[in-house]
């Protein structure tokens, strides 16, 4: 790997994962969909913690330090226990509404149960934290739901750049969007 090589966070909110009682699914269903889509290097960092407020917000923040992307799995729901989404804001300057409206959308035509869900998305410093249910299935849906904006939202806050496979996923820049190396 280069020095181009995107690092981007699989953060897994569980509590049962967390003491090994439960395999996580959403973590590695994240990192095969990352694999299938995404043509430009990158590389996984992974975090695996319970459904605390406090230990989310330490995990996003760590991650944002080498992060560009953050993805997240779980905790998302209307439970006592799912904090993912305050977690997130708590850290984040600014909050991007747009992508949970999109993913709730998408899924309402899988499972009526989808508005329950309050999936989000926000920045912290040059890195996006984008929250996902916890259910493999959903994760993908979700992922190509929004992923077509992911790499320009990246290159808006100077994270690294992301290219994706166009037979699989066109990710949206416009035409005066071009990687610095290109246009130096």
């Amino acid at each position: 790997m280069t020095s181009d090589t995107a690092i981007i966070g699989v953060l897994t909110v569980s509590d049962r994962a967390s003491r090994g009682e439960y395999e996580d699914r959403g973590g590695p269903a994240i990192e095969s969909w990352l694999d299938r889509v995404l043509i430009s290097e990158w590389r996984p960092e992974r975090r695996l913690v319970p459904d605390e407020q406090d230990a989310i917000a330490a995990a996003i923040v760590e991650l944002a330090e080498s992060c560009s992307l953050i993805v997240t799995t779980g905790g998302t729901g209307p439970a006592a226990r799912d904090v993912t989404p305050e977690a997130t804001e708590s850290v984040c300057r600014c909050m991007l509404p747009g992508f949970g409206e999109q993913m709730r959308a998408v899924s309402l035509g899988s499972v009526p149960t989808a508005i329950l869900s309050r999936q989000t998305a926000g920045i912290i410093g040059a890195c996006l934290v984008v929250n996902l249910p916890g259910k493999p299935a959903a994760i993908s849906e979700c992922l190509d739901a929004v992923f077509a904006a992911v790499p320009y939202c990246i290159d808006l806050i100077g994270g690294s750049w992301l290219e994706t496979d166009p037979e699989l996923l066109v990710a949206f820049r416009p035409a005066s969007a071009a990687r610095q190396e290109d246009v130096t």
